[in-house]
């Protein structure tokens, strides 16, 4: 009965010692919008390292313009955001 007991506790205490998961954030950057199969290929080898878009990572994409201010803005906007 003893060894019962034990085995009926054991998961508890499993549970209370996982870490919260962390949720990673991507700034993705650029001049105009990248072709479909590069964001589709990004987020394969994402999934293939574990990582999926909405559970664990989150991916903000931004454009920038051609304009020296327009970059300027959409980091100062990446960094208030702490990417």
């Amino acid at each position: 009965m003893l060894l019962l007991g034990g085995v009926l506790t054991a998961p508890c205490e499993l549970r209370a010692q996982q870490k919260p998961m962390t949720v990673y954030r991507i700034g993705f950057l650029r001049n105009g919008p990248p072709p479909e199969t590069f964001i589709s290929g990004f987020r394969q080898g994402l999934r293939e390292l574990g990582y999926v878009e909405g559970q664990n990572i989150n991916i903000e994409y931004g454009l920038a313009g051609s304009a020296d201010s327009s970059r300027t803005r959409q980091s100062n906007w990446f960094v208030a955001m702490s990417m």
